[in-house]
């Protein structure tokens, strides 16, 4: 579909069906995939295979720890992901704010900043906490070219910050999701003593994830995202889009910040 460089995310999760891991790791190599970013637990083999055959790797963590260790492990930058974010944010529950510049402190190799991320001041902020860059998952759902169904684009677009569930947190799994239907049945569920995992598992399958996308019933599955939603208010083209975020930090530079400089 492009001849340009591209990558993929591999992320390593317990599961109730276990993928498998190595498979999809060869297909990578096999492919020619020049970038991965690699999520979750125990990478290092991972790594260690994609590294031999040249290509970059990104580590996705969500406190300073693991990105010491992902360093350490060889990794090619980080992306540090906060509490803000949509998916997995750990189980430490430290916000941006607060986790870029502790990470930006200690790591040595070039960082994003992930999760809570969709305009230009999101990326000056980032920047200014010491990031390279950002990594934005939820807004890129949200523009023309996601390969997802409108409905759920809308779903992001009509609701605000507020419109999120964390899931799994009994289960030391924790994951964000769009508040809808399912995933306030999941954290009802999941607040009874009684329950276990068995019991919320057909609400939370792989299988049923796909199904919103795909047919754009919100009642079918999890939708994953983040509380970015609450500053996503169109669905521009992704040229659009990067356009944007870089003209209001050029903006916010030259103006607002520039100003209070000058003033001090």
């Amino acid at each position: 579909m492009t001849d340009k460089p591209f990558g993929v995310n591999l992320t390593i999760l317990p599961s109730v069906s276990p993928s498998p891991y190595a498979d999809y790791r060869r297909a990578i190599i096999d492919m020619r995939v020049t970038i991965v970013e690699a999520a979750g637990h125990r990478p290092q083999e991972h790594v260690a295979h994609l590294k031999e055959h040249g290509i970059t790797v990104i580590r996705k963590c969500t406190a300073v720890r693991p990105a010491l260790s992902a360093e350490r492990m060889g990794v090619d930058a980080i992306s540090i992901d906060g509490f803000e974010c949509a998916g997995h944010p750990g189980e430490d529950d430290i916000p941006g704010l607060v986790l870029i510049p502790a990470a930006a402190d200690r790591v040595t190799v070039p960082m994003l900043a992930s999760g809570g991320f969709g305009d230009g001041r999101g990326l000056v902020a980032a920047l200014a906490l010491g990031a390279d860059g950002i990594n934005m998952g939820t807004r890129f759902c949200a523009t023309v070219e996601a390969p997802i169904h409108d409905a759920v684009k809308q779903l992001i677009v009509a609701n605000d910050e507020r419109a999120t569930n964390l899931i799994f947190r009994r289960f030391h799994n924790t994951g964000r999701v769009a508040k809808t239907s399912v995933s306030d049945k999941v954290v009802e569920l999941s607040a009874r003593p009684e329950t276990v995992f068995e019991d919320i598992r057909p609400l939370v399958s792989g299988a049923k994830g796909r199904a919103p996308l795909e047919s754009g019933d919100l009642d079918a599955g999890l939708i994953w995202a983040g509380q970015i939603r609450g500053l996503i208010h169109d669905i521009p083209t992704c040229r659009d889009l990067i356009a944007r975020i870089v003209g209001e930090a050029e903006a916010i530079i030259a103006g607002r910040l520039s100003a209070l400089r000058a003033a001090a």
